[in-house]
């Protein structure tokens, strides 16, 4: 039996005074895990675009001009300018440019790792080296003493 339902059977009972608060509270705090709910709905998860961020529930325009509201994804999606093959640049030093920039787009769609995180990353990676290299060195050294021991 949650809590909830102990303090609607302890009010129905006729014990009011402690039942009250405790309802109360149960909704209080039931307001509180709501608008929490409401405020996680707004914050995306995984890789989203920096700009442009909507709720799922907001409307989305379609190239129609009509909006739908079925719930839509919560990144807002910039449509691409599709060049044309007679559009094309032959020029290089314009297509490094366009390269650069969409690298620099791509890499702002990264989500880089915290400094604690890095520092354990790191500290792993060396372990591991120091680990491999002296299980490495053992077995150059028991090949190198067995070839001198058969060998003579």
């Amino acid at each position: 039996m949650s809590k909830r339902d102990r303090a609607a059977r302890a009010k129905n009972d006729g014990q009011s005074t402690a039942a009250d608060s405790a309802a109360e509270e149960l909704e209080s705090r039931d307001d509180t895990v709501e608008a929490a709910d409401a405020s996680d709905e707004l914050r995306p998860t995984g890789k989203r675009s920096g700009r442009g961020r909507r709720s799922s529930a907001s409307a989305v325009d379609t190239k129609d001009g009509d909006s739908e509201s079925d719930g839509g994804s919560a990144v807002a999606v910039k449509e691409r300018k599709v060049k044309k093959a007679s559009e094309q640049s032959s020029n290089p030093f314009v297509r490094i440019w366009v390269f650069m920039q969409q690298v620099v787009s791509e890499m702002k769609k990264v989500i880089w790792p915290t400094r604690r995180e890095t520092i354990l990353y790191t500290i792993i990676v060396l372990v591991f080296v120091v680990v491999m290299t002296a299980f490495i060195f053992g077995i150059d050294l028991g090949f190198a003493k067995l070839v001198l021991w058969i060998l003579g």
